[in-house]
């Protein structure tokens, strides 16, 4: 008995944890649907971005964490690409109270899986033979704050109807 509380208080002691598992590409897509015409013409493109996380629970304090990189470029109106990629991470997080596993999740761990996704989006395109993809870096506590201030800002509309 004694044997389990030490180990109990030990495992108290340690306080938060957090640990990743795994980074792997869950999904990734690329289309050029006006080549090889789109070769042709004067390079001048106008780039889209769309940026998108997601996370569930897996078993006990295993999470995934899905990362998703929407990229349509055109050159005048016409679409030179449109690629995608579904950058994942399995994590191992906890001791953490609700709002500090929110902000781990929501920001803290799509950061971590940012610059994979760059990468792997970037060879990508120029695998479908289109100059390099140099995506700027993304300040997801930013972001995540935004969504934060977005649903206190709905949920107080809502209150009020």
């Amino acid at each position: 008995m004694t044997e389990q509380a030490n180990n109990g208080a030990a495992q108290a002691e340690q306080g938060p944890q957090f640990s990743l598992q795994r980074i792997y590409v869950k999904d990734l897509s690329f289309e050029a649907p006006k080549s090889p015409e789109i070769f042709r013409q004067e390079w001048a493109p106008s780039v889209a971005l769309d940026l998108n996380t997601r996370q569930k629970t897996l078993d006990g304090d295993f999470h995934e964490v899905v990362l998703t990189l929407s990229v349509t470029v055109k050159t005048g109106e016409e679409t030179a690409f449109i690629a995608e990629v579904q950058q994942a991470g399995i994590f191992l997080i906890k001791g953490l109270d609700a709002a500090s596993m929110s902000h781990t999740l929501g920001a803290f761990c799509p950061n971590l899986l940012f610059p994979y996704a760059r990468e792997t989006l970037d060879s990508l395109v120029v695998r479908g033979s289109f100059p390099a993809l140099m995506l700027a870096p993304v300040n997801f506590d930013a972001l995540y704050a935004q969504e934060l201030q977005r649903m206190q800002s709905a949920g107080e509309a809502t209150a009020q109807a």
